[in-house]
């Protein structure tokens, strides 16, 4: 039992403290855009189930792989935010509200936004590359799969979740979800499993550029406590101030 407790604390307690902390100080007004995300996926569900809502949330927020690129482009933000009909909707609120907002708390609103469009968006390019190659290959998709609606947060969860295992240092967390997604393309091979894998490809991609960036900067300078200190709390000051008054 304390050897698993001594895992558990070395693989999650870096970003326990990470959340802990602007967690104790704002509580939730530390992710606004986290619980503007949830309101928006909330909005959105509604909307596209009212007999006069689901052409707009298609039109602004619906993805497919036959539309033209420009198009799709532009519909992909929106998509993060449209949960798919034929999912329970609890399952996105609840995919976003845990993992976007660990995200939120630990690596900022916008680093946040940045990674979950780039892993949304690697999987929406891969769409048209799968059905281009064609169901011959591992990596191909059929042509039916042009067809599909392609929304909701499963790709930029994933790649969140990969993300903050590797900057965290959750490692067997981060390959458990790789592992977990490679399972289901295994088992299923469908576009929404691919997609997530071309959602970490990207990730990945983005963790091996930023450690090439760290390396690069090379390790931080030690700050002395001296540097620290004014000038009218450091030894020398207080040695002089002594003498004077000897």
């Amino acid at each position: 039992m304390r050897r698993l407790v001594r895992w558990a604390r070395a693989e999650w307690g870096p970003l326990y403290a990470a959340v802990r902390k602007p967690l104790a100080a704002r509580r939730w007004r530390a992710a606004p855009m986290t619980l503007a995300a949830v309101c928006l996926t909330s909005a959105t569900q509604i909307v596209q189930n009212q007999p006069w809502g689901y052409r707009p949330v298609q039109d602004l927020g619906a993805v497919r792989a036959e539309d033209p690129l420009g198009l799709a482009l532009l519909r992909t933000p929106l998509s993060l935010f449209v949960p798919a009909l034929d999912l329970p909707v609890w399952g996105a609120l609840a995919q976003v509200l845990l993992v976007f907002g660990i995200a939120e708390l630990c690596l900022g609103r916008w680093r946040t936004l940045v990674i979950a469009y780039a892993a949304t968006l690697a999987g929406t390019l891969y769409a048209r590359l799968g059905i281009a190659l064609g169901p011959q290959g591992p990596l191909g998709l059929p042509a039916s799969d042009a067809l599909v609606v392609d929304t909701g947060p499963s790709a930029a969860v994933v790649g969140l979740a990969v993300f903050l295992g590797w900057r965290h240092r959750a490692h067997a967390t981060a390959a458990a979800v790789i592992a977990a997604m490679a399972v289901e393309v295994a088992l299923k091979g469908n576009l929404a499993g691919k997609e997530h894998l071309a959602a970490i490809a990207a990730v990945l991609a983005l963790c091996g550029a930023a450690q090439a960036r760290r390396r690069q900067r090379g390790p931080a300078e030690p700050v002395s406590s001296a540097s620290v200190l004014p000038p009218s709390h450091s030894p020398t000051s207080r040695r002089g101030r002594a003498q004077r008054r000897s």
